[in-house]
């Protein structure tokens, strides 16, 4: 029988044992939301608090981690440390500062802390539940932004910037122009999610005896031009110590301009300390990232992509054998279970991972001999992470669910039960009402069968009548699984009063490559059927009266797909930094690999007008010709070009809420603009909010604020 212990493990109250300094002027801890008749509101939301980077002591017995709280009327978030025992006891706060911390790891012999603070490394004696006076161990400029030991502690790997020169500035030529304000360039790409590439991420390798600066660091790549981590999200998890502290094994993207904006060949590649040398492992295909180390030096295991420009790849396990430095051929891991592996961590000679299925995120573990053993049960409604430690008896890891967010758990694989460690924001979720969600599944248009899940607000009565919101979900390749997130909370919404329907459409996840990959090449296809199907079957339901449809990014996308589609299926939209043109996005997004592939690019094709190319020659990134060019005649790009959602404003009738941030460089604010102009062209009753400073996401506490009061006040509007 499977037992859920929720709750228990740690004291409702959380013990302060950190004493004030200075630096505490301004600290940020828990507030004191009101919450009245058990009701959740967007200001509840940004008053819980965020827990991350749970780190193990190295005797095992506790656990060290981070939470963040908001001050929205600062407009700003700070993150401080915490500590417990690993079974969630004896939980006090470690710091009280100002300034986030981040980055925090154990010293070897557990008395001392390392963390980050204002971009500088720091050291910190630990005495029981209390941190000692701060030392300061480097001094770079550009700044950490993240570090990593090595296995001795004797030296670290730590990430910095140095400046890009593709992108121009008028102070690059003339110091003297330090207050104009320009980028030039000439070549690709010359930004990235919300920023000018004017600095490229580099990774270096330093002493810890005595103070860190660049003159005494070594950069891994040397002179080589690349980027390392990757840009826009990589971290330290691309880089990895062997166990002797000789080796760095780490990914990298070995490709700049053109070539880089249309790939995704990052390859894996071996540092030797000691000599200088760089030694390639695997440099061909499409994403190779993560690599880890096993605990004995004699494999080296990553998560791997084969198709190069091909981002939503099924992401495989792949594991050499190591021998000093010698690495043997790759080969594939759980290849069987047909879902994307992620968060690879060796133990005892196997490896911790995490994949989606079926609508949950799941642990698993495979062996060398290729034995995949399922660790979480398939019928575990939550969404688990990559254990951070084993106790002889439960792993140690993280979990959240569509009702709470993210907090340390203890799982016993053996009695098939699991027990908070953590709860940080109990003292919020005891005073709301709870809601209720289960599994659907809807028939499709060909007969296939979708996962929905389907969330229930407080106190639902089935005879009684509710308005409903469906979810149309991003990605396009991702999940709607058990993932709470803090900019589209499901929860939030139910507990409004809301039915909320989210469809596990074509291009998702969890369902296997072949429902994955259907949605490249088909967006105003099967997966737009598939919102409908489920749209058709909640309005169904005796219980649902009006019907709104929302989402962000391809499910921004989406809603304004389904503008021109449903008839009068929905009651309103809301469309979040959606595309509204996509041939006009192929010109001006950044990561172009990923409108090249769905639009028929990077596959070898025959072109009788003659070659073509970025650079004319017809030929791309990974030796194969690119079809998907603005004006190919592939059959992909012409479907989707002639298909975008604004050759259909001629059937736009149902209100509309149009919202970007305008520095979204994925997809460009002007998307939103010219789909709100459109509608209001068409006498469609809209609003258009442009959130300047904000980039795909809204981030800021008084941003989030005012996006969550103006998508319920357009809810509110028009559900009525």
């Amino acid at each position: 029988m499977k037992k859920y212990i929720i709750g228990g493990l740690c004291a409702a109250i959380m013990l302060m044992s950190c004493t004030k300094t200075d630096d505490s002027a301004g600290y940020i801890g828990p507030g004191d939301p009101k919450i009245d008749n058990g009701r959740m509101t967007p200001e509840t939301l940004l008053a819980l608090g965020r827990l991350s980077d749970p780190q193990l002591s190295p005797d095992g017995s506790m656990i060290l981690y981070g939470v963040s709280w908001n001050d929205v009327a600062a407009n700003r978030s700070c993150r401080n440390l915490w500590l417990c025992k690993n079974d969630g006891s004896d939980n006090v706060q470690l710091t009280r500062y100002a300034k986030s911390v981040s980055n925090a790891r154990w010293s070897a012999d557990g008395k001392s802390i390392f963390f980050l603070q204002g971009g500088q490394l720091w050291k910190a004696p630990l005495a029981g539940h209390k941190l000692g006076k701060k030392v300061q161990l480097s001094d770079v400029p550009a700044g950490i932004g993240e570090f990593k030991l090595s296995p001795d502690q004797s030296k670290v790997i730590y990430i910095s910037s140095i400046k890009n020169k593709a992108v121009e500035q008028p102070s690059d030529a003339d110091p003297a122009l330090d207050k104009a304000q320009a980028y030039a360039t000439e070549d690709l790409m010359y930004r990235h999610w919300d920023h000018w590439v004017t600095e490229t991420p580099r990774s270096y390798v330093a002493s810890l005896d005595g103070t860190i600066t660049p003159d005494n660091s070594t950069d891994i790549l040397g002179t080589e031009p690349y980027e390392l981590p990757t840009e826009p999200f990589g971290g330290a998890e691309q880089l990895d110590w062997s166990p002797d502290g000789r080796y760095i094994a780490y990914s990298c993207r070995k490709l700049v301009g053109k070539q880089y904006a249309f790939s995704t060949n990052t390859g894996i590649y071996v540092f030797d300390t000691q000599t200088g040398a760089t030694i390639p492992v695997k440099t061909d295909g499409g994403y190779d990232t993560d690599p880890v180390w096993s605990p004995d030096g004699k494999h080296l295991a990553w998560i791997s992509m084969a198709r190069d420009g091909y981002e939503a790849d099924a992401q495989r396990i792949l594991v050499c054998d190591v021998d000093g430095a010698a690495f043997g051929p790759a080969r594939q891991l759980a290849a069987a279970l047909d879902r994307d592996a992620s968060g690879l961590v060796w133990h005892d000679g196997e490896i911790w991972f995490n994949a989606l299925i079926d609508g949950i995120q799941a642990i698993f573990k495979v062996s060398l001999e290729d034995e995949l053993t399922r660790i979480t049960p398939a019928d575990w409604p939550y969404d688990f992470f990559t254990p951070f430690g084993w106790d002889g008896e439960r792993l140690l890891t993280s979990f959240y669910s569509l009702h709470f967010p993210l907090e340390l758990v203890a799982v016993e694989p053996e009695k098939e039960a699991f027990g908070n460690i953590t709860e940080v924001n109990r003292f919020i979720f005891e005073e709301l009402d709870d809601v209720t969600t289960e599994s659907v599944l809807v028939p499709t248009v060909d007969g296939k069968q979708m996962q929905c899940w389907v969330m229930y607000p407080p106190e639902f009565d089935p005879a009684k009548v509710y308005p409903a919101i469906e979810i149309v979900l991003g990605g396009p390749q991702g999940t709607n699984s058990q993932d709470w997130s803090y900019r589209w909370c499901y929860r939030l919404m139910a507990q409004q009063g809301y039915i909320v329907i989210m469809p596990n459409r074509r291009g998702t996840t969890a369902f296997g490559q072949e429902w994955k990959e259907q949605i490249s090449g088909d967006y105003p296809g099967l997966n737009m059927q598939d919102y409908l199907s489920a749209g058709r079957y909640i309005k169904g339901q005796p219980y649902v009266g009006k019907l709104a449809c929302v989402g962000a990014s391809y499910g921004g996308y989406s809603a304004y797909m389904l503008e021109g589609l449903h008839g009068n299926l929905y009651d309103c939209f809301i469309a979040h930094a959606g595309i509204f043109d996509e041939e006009n996005l192929w010109y001006t997004t950044e990561e172009m690999w990923f409108a090249n592939w769905d639009n028929g690019g990077l596959t070898e094709y025959a072109y009788t007008e003659g070659l073509m190319g970025p650079a004319g020659d017809g030929v791309t990134f990974g030796g194969m010709q690119q079809a998907g060019a603005p004006y190919a005649t592939t059959p992909k790009a012409r479907r989707h070009y002639g298909n975008s959602p604004k050759s259909m404003i001629a059937n736009w009738h149902t209100p509309i809420l149009c919202i970007h941030g305008g520095m979204d460089f994925r997809i460009p604010y002007e998307q939103g603009m010219a789909a709100f102009n459109a509608a209001q062209m068409m006498g469609v009753p809209s609003k258009l909010v442009i959130f300047p400073e904000e980039n795909h996401w809204i981030l800021q506490p008084q941003n989030a604020l005012y996006w969550h009061r103006t998508f319920f006040d357009w809810l509110d509007r028009w559900m009525d």
